[in-house]
């Protein structure tokens, strides 16, 4: 169906509108809306799998790690299932597509991203903004929780390359084209109406996101990244560095003395900013100034407990899940030289044995989540734990073994730690790693990015996402100057750091601001012309809870004069604090 010579686009986008969701949610119209094979090169429907059903008063969900703004609201959809698969495999992709109301539709798609290993299986984020969303089972059941560490390995020795690349972007990608598609013609509109396509997601979502504007730039309109776990390599590796440190200075501190080495530094960093509020709004200052080795002698307690780890976003499926759980003493004594010693080894990030730096590592006055120590009943010792989001990777990805941790350190120095990154470097380097710089298609197309990191992140190290920003700028303005080439970034790609923020969300040891109208944000942008300088972030606990900040884009950073203002400075040393090169691998690492 398509509009008759004379009947303009938005009174045909009213005649569309009134028709109700049982007219447009049924097989046949499913069918008819499905392109023929050929028309999206690589993709051949099965028309005959596809599925249609209404679904009544349903909450929604969104990227993995953020609910969507529902207000408690629920919606009406039409729940479409579509198998595809690729010319030449033997092989079945299943997509489904979460489609609003008509009356609700406002020609908008929506991606949401996932966590871990997991690809989002939630195709209905996208209803509260009046946007089609999707979710793809990447050809190995990711819609019914399968992981794509569970299947990344045939065997041991043997990689699955096809799950691979499904994982690494194309699932997204084609579930993107083939919902684009199917959404203009579901609603019979016409073929030159702007679909207006968002993407949001966070940890691997973040890294997933960067995908889609590196592959498929021209596809989205709108992509909104946070802390994205790419330079997988690097990244993934750099979760066993905090244990190979205390192996190497052959002590394991108490979680509870790496808690207080934390938060003295708080503390100690919090005025830097200019107000003292619980917050290091400006790590870098904390890390130019302060002396860690001040915290000696302080006392420490911590009362007997049992406690579950996170996972932190990477391992065993999405965000949260691989969470371990432990038995913790009653913890007293005073911080130690040795303590320090490995706090202090662990911000000064991974260098090989000639001193080269091989990655950076997270702020100061993050959580030391990754160099927790494990405490044994019968020694009445804390031991070494490996944390699996890294020690998976070695084992499965790198070695080519299918374990799900290693088994020790044994032998392992900072070197093997290099070695490791350099292997999975050059395996991953056009599937996972995720970094490529030039962004020119996503840039020309009109595409707008709106990338944010929480400067305490104690999973993914916030500076790599500066790294990042640096690397685009200079791949890309490569003949600007500094001032010029911000410019230029920020009519489309803007980035900003979080004071405080943990990964991904709010951080229980500093109650600072945090973004939550990012889709509005975004929205306002791409739909209305409406360029955002600042970034809307909300103070969620503490003293100044409810306080909107407008967080400082990058390179600026947060300078408070009172309690009550802050403006946005050019800091020369703090962005040089910020800038990192990795002389321990031989090729660049954007």
């Amino acid at each position: 169906m398509r509009p008759q010579s004379g009947i303009s686009i938005t009174a045909f986008a009213a005649l569309v509108s009134a028709k109700s969701l049982s007219d447009v949610c049924i097989l046949s119209n499913v069918k008819s809306a499905l392109p023929s094979n050929g028309t999206l090169n690589g993709i051949n429907l099965i028309p005959s799998s596809s599925t249609a059903a209404i679904v009544y008063n349903a909450t929604v969900g969104g990227m993995v790690g953020a609910s969507a703004p529902t207000g408690g609201a629920t919606y009406n959809y039409c729940n479409v299932t579509l198998t595809y698969t690729h010319p030449g495999k033997d092989d079945v992709v299943v997509v489904k597509y979460a489609l609003p109301d008509p009356s609700d539709f406002k020609t908008r798609f929506y991606v949401a991203g996932g966590g871990g290993y997991s690809l989002s299986s939630d195709a209905t984020g996208g209803l509260p903004y009046g946007a089609v969303g999707g979710a793809s089972s990447a050809g190995y059941d990711a819609l019914n929780g399968v992981s794509y560490d569970d299947v990344v390995l045939y065997g041991n020795g043997s990689l699955n390359w096809d799950a691979t690349y499904m994982f690494a972007y194309q699932a997204l990608g084609e579930m993107t084209k083939l919902g684009k598609y199917f959404t203009k013609e579901f609603y019979s509109l016409a073929g030159t109406s702007k679909l207006y396509t968002y993407y949001e997601g966070c940890s691997d979502g973040g890294r997933e996101g960067m995908s889609q504007i590196q592959r498929y730039g021209d596809e989205y309109d709108g992509v909104i990244i946070g802390a994205p776990a790419f330079r997988f390599a690097q990244q993934q590796v750099n979760h066993v560095f905090p244990a190979t440190v205390e192996k190497t200075l052959g002590y394991y501190p108490p979680p509870c003395e790496l808690s207080k080495i934390v938060n003295a530094t708080i503390k100690a960093c919090d005025p830097l900013d200019g107000r003292t509020d619980g917050v290091i709004s400006r790590s870098d200052l904390c890390k130019l100034h302060f002396d860690m080795s001040s915290v000696i002698g302080q006392a420490y307690y911590c009362a007997a407990e049992t406690s579950s780890s996170l996972g932190f976003g990477f391992s065993g499926g999405a965000m949260g899940a691989g969470s371990q759980t432990s038995n913790k003493p009653v913890q007293n004594g005073t911080v130690t030289a040795e303590g320090v010693a490995v706090a202090q080894a662990i911000i000064d990030g991974l260098h090989n044995s000639k001193g080269e730096r091989a990655y950076l590592s997270w702020q100061i006055g993050s959580e030391f989540s990754d160099a927790a120590t494990t405490y044994n009943n019968e020694t009445k010792k804390w031991e070494l734990d490996i944390p699996s989001t890294g020690g998976e990777f070695v084992t499965k990805f790198v070695e080519l073994v299918d374990l799900d941790n290693l088994s020790s350190l044994d032998g392992v120095t900072y070197d093997t730690l290099v070695q490791w990154m350099t292997t999975a470097l050059y395996r991953f380097l056009d599937s996972l790693q995720t970094t490529l710089p030039d962004l020119s298609t996503f840039q020309s197309s009109g595409g707008k990015l709106i990338h944010y990191h929480g400067e305490s992140d104690p999973s993914v190290p916030t500076a790599s996402s500066v790294h990042y920003w640096q690397s685009v700028r200079s791949i890309m303005y490569p003949t600007l100057d500094d001032q010029q080439a911000q410019a230029q970034l920020a009519d489309w790609y803007q980035f900003y750091l979080v004071p405080g923020a943990a990964h991904c969300n709010t951080n229980t040891l500093q109650p600072g601001p945090y973004p939550e109208t990012n889709m509005e944000t975004m929205i306002h942008w791409v739909e209305n012309g409406v360029k955002p300088s600042r970034l809307n972030a909300t103070v969620s606990s503490g003293e100044y809870e409810g306080e909107i900040q407008m967080l400082c884009q990058w390179p600026t950073r947060p300078l408070w004069h009172n309690n009550s203002t802050f403006t946005c400075v050019n800091d020369a040393k703090s962005i040089e604090s910020w800038t990192y090169e990795f002389p321990a691998f031989k090729i660049p690492v954007y």
